[in-house]
């Protein structure tokens, strides 16, 4: 039986964080605006990376009671093959995100099942399945899918979402989104006692998609000249 591997969770650049998402999640699209990125390494190699931004829209996290500040949402998981469980690196995660910001109170994340995900990396860290959340339309730019939030946060002022889809691609395409899977993880006490109330049974697996990330032993080699920021380290 193999040893367990050296695991070590820190902060990680931009550019690491992208090469993760460019090549191990399945959008290949690293989210715009203000993100928190959680590298991961296994043995000195680097996995990949958890990231953490304000979410599709500002009102995220209002259903539950709470300000765009006590929220977020959990945009990315991307991993090359590795041997310790997804769930675990999110529990990690998750305490280094609390150090960081300590009045976020819920972090919310999707499960695309258009990808064939239902969330099974959410179900096995006993995240609370929320049901699922409404269609929204998106944009087929060259072959590649959109959210509206990332084109509006990339678009000249003057232009609408549309305008600059058709600046990028004459044959853009505005189309409407799946219904996503919703589930939530309360960072209080409090806040789980406030949500418990809308707990849903977890929607049946699928294979082994979880989350844009390939099957946990599979994957691209994740040896790659990618360093930390200089931080609060956690090694488990």
């Amino acid at each position: 039986m193999s040893s367990r591997p050296d695991l070590r969770l820190d902060w990680c650049t931009h550019e690491a964080a992208k090469y993760a998402v460019e090549h191990w999640h399945y959008s290949q699209q690293m989210p715009c605006g203000k993100l928190v990125k959680v590298g991961a390494w296994e043995n000195g190699n680097f996995i990949g990376v958890v990231v953490f931004g304000k979410g599709a829209t500002h009102k995220l996290v209002r259903p539950y009671g709470l300000t765009p500040t006590e929220g977020c949402e959990l945009v990315r998981v991307a991993f090359t093959k590795h041997l310790t469980p997804i769930s675990r690196v999110l529990a990690i995660s998750m305490k280094l995100l609390k150090r960081q910001s300590p009045n976020l109170r819920l972090v919310v994340s999707f499960a695309d099942p258009e990808q064939n995900h239902c969330g099974g990396i959410y179900q096995a860290s006993g995240w609370i399945y929320a049901g699922k959340s409404m269609a929204v339309e998106e944009y087929l730019i060259r072959g590649k899918r959109w959210h509206g939030r990332s084109l509006r946060s990339a678009k000249p002022k003057n232009m609408t979402s549309k305008q600059f889809a058709k600046s990028l691609d004459k044959d853009a395409q505005v189309i409407m989104g799946s219904s996503k899977h919703r589930y939530l993880m309360p960072l209080d006490d409090e806040m789980r006692a406030r949500i418990a109330p809308l707990a849903q049974s977890y929607p049946k697996r699928v294979g082994s998609a979880d989350s844009g990330t390939p099957d946990l032993q599979s994957g691209r080699d994740g040896a790659s000249p990618i360093s930390t920021l200089p931080s609060p380290t956690i090694s488990q």
